[in-house]
């Protein structure tokens, strides 16, 4: 299922070798996110063609629409979204506990959440939903999807540490009874990853590894991280979580984030990551670039920390800038358009302009990613 083929003599950094229903994909890899099944902007075609082979979907925001029945009858997510690659769903906790945190009009939560599972109401039109651990797996089974997540609980950051403890003896709790139900399905079944919690607990954080390593699962997320802590206190977690989780399974570094926080845990062994960044801050008419102005390959310099740059389009002085938006594009229509040009598309809300802008920090993050890996092949990091 996972093999590495590779380990730095420099750094902690690894290839490997992850086989799913759907394919192979070498890692260290970044998933794109496709919260509702899509990505903004983007077809599945494209994403594809900019070097992604695997995406993220969110099971809680699947459920509430369109929900997992039509998607099943459609003959999955991937064949419902047309897309050919591998698909990876998180179980929807943290969407949901965040739910839990929030009050409506009279002051009571949106979510409730007990040992067997959690009930919410869908922001959509206020149908009631109870989701127990076993559910939230069925779903994702239904889906059809290549990598299912465990049902866990997420805190926010600072957390207490006995709320942090009930939270972990939860997502233990869970995840064990997940795998039981995992166990009982017929093929073809997703690969299962469990959620490691803690918060900046240390001794929580190694518990937890600790108990989900004794259940067995096919890979294991680093979650609750990129919660608010620091960038300092994350890379703390890191070195001490990352070498006691289990060699010869994939390491998934939940919601991180930005290039320097990758490949810092790429350095650390870590192989899977997925971010909402580089699509919403294009949304928002932020460009991530490599600093050289040379053809990828070349331009991504791993060996130096300020590797890339980013600059804000909406800014007055690039109405006037007529370079293209990234001149060693593989895309066209990237080296053709101008910043001028995208500064007037965004400046008038022209989808277009969120669009060339989230296609450009796509391929920033999928180059990026290739570069890491022929990096540790190279012994550069």
């Amino acid at each position: 299922m996972f093999k590495i083929l590779r380990i730095s003599k420099k750094s902690k950094a690894r290839i490997g070798r992850l086989k799913t229903r759907t394919g192979a994909i070498q890692t260290p890899f970044f998933m794109p996110v496709a919260t509702r099944g899509a990505l903004k902007h983007i077809s599945s075609a494209e994403i594809k063609k900019l070097g992604a082979r695997i995406i993220l979907a969110n099971t809680y925001h699947l459920l509430l629409r369109p929900g997992e029945k039509l998607v099943k009858k459609a003959g999955g997510l991937s064949r419902f979204m047309g897309w050919p690659g591998a698909i990876l769903t998180d179980s929807g906790g943290f969407q949901i506990f965040s739910l839990s945190r929030a009050r409506n009009k009279s002051g009571r939560s949106l979510a409730a959440v007990s040992d067997t599972g959690v009930e919410f109401s869908s922001y959509l039109d206020g149908r009631k939903f109870f989701l127990s651990p076993e559910e939230v797996i069925k779903i994702q089974y239904q889906l059809g999807v290549d990598i299912a997540v465990c049902l866990d609980q997420c805190l926010a950051l600072p957390a207490g540490r006995d709320t942090s403890a009930e939270a972990v003896c939860r997502t233990i709790k869970w995840a064990q009874q997940s795998k039981k139900f995992q166990s009982r399905l017929t093929a073809p079944k997703p690969l299962l990853f469990s959620v490691v919690q803690g918060g900046l607990d240390k001794d929580l954080r190694l518990g937890c590894l600790s108990d989900l390593k004794k259940i067995g699962f096919d890979g294991y997320n680093i979650g609750g991280l990129s919660v608010g802590e620091s960038a300092q206190e994350m890379y703390e977690v890191l070195d001490y979580l990352v070498p006691a989780m289990p060699i010869d399974k994939p390491r998934y570094l939940m919601g991180v984030g930005y290039p320097e926080n990758i490949l810092a845990a790429i350095k650390r062994g870590v192989d899977m990551f997925d971010c909402v960044i580089p699509t919403r801050e294009g949304r928002h008419g932020r460009l991530f670039l490599p600093r050289a102005q040379k053809r990828y390959l070349a331009a991504i310099d791993l060996k130096n920390s300020d590797f890339y740059t980013t600059i804000n389009v909406n800014r007055a002085e690039l109405a006037e800038d007529f370079s293209p938006i990234s001149r060693f594009s593989r895309l066209p229509i990237l080296r053709t358009a101008s910043k001028a040009y995208l500064h007037h598309l965004l400046k008038i809300g022209e989808p277009l302009g969120q669009r060339l802008a989230t296609l450009n920090n796509l391929e920033f993050y999928l180059r990026f990613l290739h570069i890491a890996r022929e990096a540790i092949a190279k012994e550069i990091i």
